[in-house]
């Protein structure tokens, strides 16, 4: 266009320049040669006419253009970006896009439970360059094609919505979208002679009675989970404070067990104590003591005393002696074998008592069953 223009002012200019020279060889005032105006007339007539023919058929196709040149109406042949030299008088040039269009629609349409919806969508396409020929036969213009592919995409995208209920499209739009732009390309097929490069869903909009009910839906669902997360944690809360109980109460029975045992332990001492004692009044009045050493293996596999065991003779001793180292080896005997309970006692104006299970049973709460006990009143023997 803008070669064209230069050259068409230039031819102006020169059949301009002959005009004047006519002009100044025809006034007889200043003597002009004769042939001068003949030169003047020429040059006059051979750049008005190359203005007519030369300037006008000179074609630019700029980046980013296609053109198809018809011959006196019939489309011939396609010219990319460049200049081109086509007889104006003969040659016609249509222009198209050959850029990304961006064709933006608005519908109206229903979901599969009958919600109205209105939609707002954007086709995004090329023309196929090589298939301009075939553009200007069936469509003509540019305009034309993008109306027919706006009609196809709506059809198909009203369609594709139409399978699914208004919640379904709310709750997967992502993927609604996606099938629909997968639908859209197969509907607009190679007839169309474009590339679809994208299909956007850009709005979808629901009446708003149905948005109202959706609202109040998402309050209910969200109202429901706050009150399964209260309750979660409250459960959490219970189950924690059970598990400090538990662990409580579980210090308290280790405490129980451990003031049990350290009882026990110093009634074993006790023990120890009062058979070493019984050992020595045996021997003050005349028992003879019977001592057998203990042996333990040790971790290299040697045999290693531990200790002595002692036993009493009875032989040739009265009875109130034996009596009396009798009751001093049965209270050993009753401490030895006591669990670190405290015994049952009875306390009256008199004295106190406290009953004993005898030598070899349990208590009742160890057996299970009320062994047979002996009542003793003061039982701690007197040395």
């Amino acid at each position: 266009m803008i070669i064209g223009l230069v050259v068409g002012v230039l031819f102006l200019l020169l059949a301009a320049g002959g005009i004047a020279l006519t002009a100044i060889a025809s006034s007889k005032k200043r003597g002009s040669p004769k042939y001068l105006k003949w030169i003047g007339l020429g040059t006059a007539a051979v750049f008005g006419v190359l203005f007519i023919f030369i300037p006008f058929s000179i074609h630019t196709v700029d980046t980013g253009e296609v053109a198809v040149v018809k011959h006196l109406g019939k489309a011939t042949v396609v010219r990319t970006p460049g200049t081109y030299f086509d007889f104006w008088m003969t040659e016609e040039y249509a222009s198209y896009d050959a850029k990304v269009q961006n064709l933006e629609m608005d519908a109206n349409t229903y979901s599969k439970d009958a919600q109205t919806m209105d939609i707002a969508m954007v086709v995004q396409y090329s023309i196929k360059q090589e298939r301009a020929l075939n553009i200007a036969e069936q469509y003509g213009t540019l305009s034309a094609l993008g109306n027919r592919i706006a009609s196809i995409a709506e059809a198909t995208t009203k369609s594709t919505l139409s399978a699914y209920s208004a919640m379904e499209i709310i709750e997967n739009r992502a993927q609604i979208s996606v099938e629909v732009e997968s639908e859209v390309k197969d509907a607009i097929d190679d007839t169309f002679f474009v590339n679809i490069e994208k299909v956007v869903l850009t709005n979808i909009d629901f009446s708003d009675a149905f948005e109202q009910t959706v609202e109040d839906k998402m309050i209910a669902e969200q109202e429901k989970l706050k009150a399964e997360y209260e309750k979660e944690t409250a459960l959490v809360k219970a189950e924690q404070e059970l598990e400090v109980a538990k662990l409580n109460a579980e210090a308290r029975i280790a405490e129980a067990e451990g003031d049990a045992e350290a009882r026990l332990l110093i009634a074993q001492a006790e023990a120890n104590a009062i058979k070493a004692k019984s050992i020595e009044i045996a021997r003050a009045l005349g028992f003879a003591i019977l001592e057998t050493p203990v042996y333990e293996q040790n971790a290299a596999g040697e045999n290693v005393q531990t200790g002595t065991e002692y036993a009493i003779d009875f032989t040739g001793k009265s009875d109130a002696q034996i009596a009396l180292i009798t009751e001093y080896l049965k209270y050993i005997e009753y401490l030895e074998a006591w669990n670190g309970e405290l015994p049952d006692t009875v306390v009256t104006g008199e004295g106190g008592s406290f009953i004993l299970p005898l030598p070899g049973s349990g208590t009742a709460s160890e057996n299970g069953e009320s062994g047979g006990n002996s009542h003793a009143t003061d039982p701690s023997p007197a040395p």
